[in-house]
């Protein structure tokens, strides 16, 4: 798979074509990057006010995966903002799903990445170094584990066990 995927499909038409295999997320999220469409691996985060581990996880190669973040939902400290997001895309990931906030917004609407978050706040986390890694995380009515595949955009973002365009 490329860095950059060429063509996402619609989550409707995923769910119209496999609805016995996708979870729908509750539909929360808000899309605030400058793509609307990310669809990849997942790769997980959990971690609270801290982003120390996406600072880690954005600088390696995404190779067209997804960044899931579990913030456990907090607005009160952004864990995605212009510089963690421009490194992302420069690095090549599909784009960043966070149930939590993000800032920088304006910023974010002109990168080249998809981020759907819960909402926004202009204050920053803490640098604890902590979190972990490829753990499974549960938000939004799902169960997202390392390695499954979510699709996202406008209408909604969805969780597979497999590649649903492969």
């Amino acid at each position: 798979m490329s860095d950059t995927p060429i063509s996402i499909p619609a989550t409707a038409d995923l769910c119209d074509d496999h609805d016995h295999e996708v979870t729908v997320l509750d539909n929360v999220f808000r899309s605030l990057g400058g793509r609307d469409q990310m669809a990849g691996t997942a790769v997980t985060l959990k971690l609270f006010e801290d982003n120390s581990l996406v600072r880690e996880a954005v600088a390696e190669p995404g190779h067209g995966k997804v960044l899931v973040i579990d913030a456990g939902g907090s607005r009160r400290r952004a864990v995605v903002g212009d510089q963690l997001a421009a490194k992302a895309a420069a690095n090549g990931w599909s784009g960043v799903l966070v149930y939590g906030a993000v800032r920088d917004t304006a910023i974010l609407a002109e990168t080249d990445l998809a981020i759907h978050a819960l909402g926004t706040n202009p204050r920053k986390t803490e640098k604890r170094g902590l979190g972990d890694r490829d753990v499974d995380v549960t938000f939004c009515g799902a169960t997202i584990k390392p390695g499954d595949w979510i699709c996202a955009d406008t209408d909604g973002v969805l969780v597979a066990e497999r590649d649903l365009t492969a």
